[in-house]
């Protein structure tokens, strides 16, 4: 057991131990700590790179590009009534928010090696700092998008508001599915090569370059055991005015996302005593 002593109050620290409100107490007196390390991947990302964080509206601006000549010129896909670029672009934008968090979770042991074996901090802080910095990627795709929708003339409404709800649970299905991958990873390398083939998989299951509406109507609830898809759906729903995502399917995806985080998070804690062993 190791301890740490504030002037204020004593905060005792088991790895793999502590109840669930001390982890929580734990994360939010680490906060200063968890916020450098997103600061840091901020920084080192796109250093020596000549267009900077250009990138990160490139990326999925290229993406539409070339989705929209394949899937909205040559294949014809449905875009729910709206030009299929500004429709797909919405899609891409909170997917690329979910990649990036959900490859750096999965990867964020074997990424601080050396921090894990020689700085003391709740291991969940790890995880916890790879969800967070893609949002600031996303922020400044919404800015693209919002140029998009100006262009393409869709009426600016209120659903806006309710944007980072669909955030959250974007992040929040990287954060879940990360702490299951980020525990195997640790023992199995063979689990990050694995984490592109996982991630093109996902993307097709999820409506990010199809509308829902192309998915026969019996199937589509089954689509919501995908968090993803109600992100997706929420998206499209508060930016262009789609349909909304159905009560049900939300409180399916919320229902699978408290489920896998409970069992990630446990699984993640079970075995954080052998982390710098098995690194």
């Amino acid at each position: 057991m190791k301890s740490r002593e504030s002037s204020s109050n004593l905060v005792v620290f088991r790895a793999g131990g502590q109840p669930w409100g001390n982890l929580l107490l734990s994360l939010w007196q680490f906060r200063t700590f968890i916020g450098i390390l997103c600061w840091r991947d901020l920084k080192v990302r796109y250093k020596q790179t000549a267009l900077g964080i250009a990138w990160v509206i490139l990326i999925p601006f290229v993406s539409m590009v070339v989705f929209s000549l394949i899937f909205g010129g040559l294949a014809k896909i449905p875009s729910d009534g709206h030009p299929y670029p500004i429709f797909v672009f919405s899609g891409l934008l909170i997917w690329q928010l979910f990649a990036k968090a959900f490859s750096d979770v999965s990867q964020c042991l074997t990424n601080n090696l050396a921090l894990i074996k020689k700085v003391f901090f709740p291991r969940m802080a790890l995880p916890v700092a790879g969800a967070l910095p893609g949002i600031v990627d996303f922020v400044c795709g919404l800015g693209v998008l919002f140029v998009l929708v100006i262009y393409y003339g869709v009426s600016l409404r209120w659903g806006w508001v309710v944007l980072p709800v669909f955030v959250l649970i974007a992040v929040w299905s990287a954060f879940a599915v990360g702490l299951w991958l980020a525990t195997l990873n640790a023992s199995y390398r063979d689990v990050q090569f694995l984490l592109p083939f996982m991630s093109q998989l996902w993307f097709f299951g999820t409506p990010v370059v199809y509308p829902l509406s192309l998915v026969p109507m019996p199937w589509q609830p089954l689509m919501f055991l995908n968090p993803m898809t109600t992100a997706v759906v929420g998206v499209r729903w508060a930016i262009l005015g789609s349909d909304a995502p159905p009560v049900f399917g939300v409180a399916l995806s919320i229902f699978v996302l408290i489920l896998v985080s409970l069992g990630g998070i446990w699984t993640f804690r079970r075995f954080e005593l052998g982390f710098a062993d098995r690194l």
